[in-house]
């Protein structure tokens, strides 16, 4: 099996603001998504964020670590160019299956911005 690259990052708050002002918001039981297309043709970037709400510094890695897990191989198998991409942690996150972390990504990126706010 090939080996799938990391999605690009987004590396400016900007970014993950403009995502959350204009995108598109879907919430499920082990993250909350918010998508945003940019218009372009370039490849999909994933923001992952983490609150103190989660947890201490190693629960919170740890929730970042599964979700960017999630994000490469849902977008390793199903790329979305043009996208932003903004995956924020929930309690269940740590504890959730992985395969359901995966499946609920797919769920949200089904789901085209630009169809309704929230």
């Amino acid at each position: 099996m090939p080996r799938l690259s990391r999605p690009a990052s987004m590396p400016r708050r900007a970014d993950f603001l403009r995502a959350a002002r204009e995108g598109l918001r879907v919430a499920s039981p082990g993250m909350v998504v918010q998508l945003l297309d940019r218009g372009d043709d370039a490849p999909a970037r994933l923001g992952i964020t983490a609150t103190k709400k989660l947890g201490n510094a190693v629960a919170r890695n740890r929730v970042r670590r599964r979700l960017r897990e999630a994000g490469r191989l849902v977008l390793g198998t199903a790329p979305r160019p043009g996208m932003d991409i903004v995956l924020i942690g929930r309690e269940g996150t740590r504890g959730r299956d992985f395969a359901d972390l995966c499946a609920e990504l797919t769920r949200a990126l089904d789901r085209r911005p630009g169809t309704t706010r929230r």
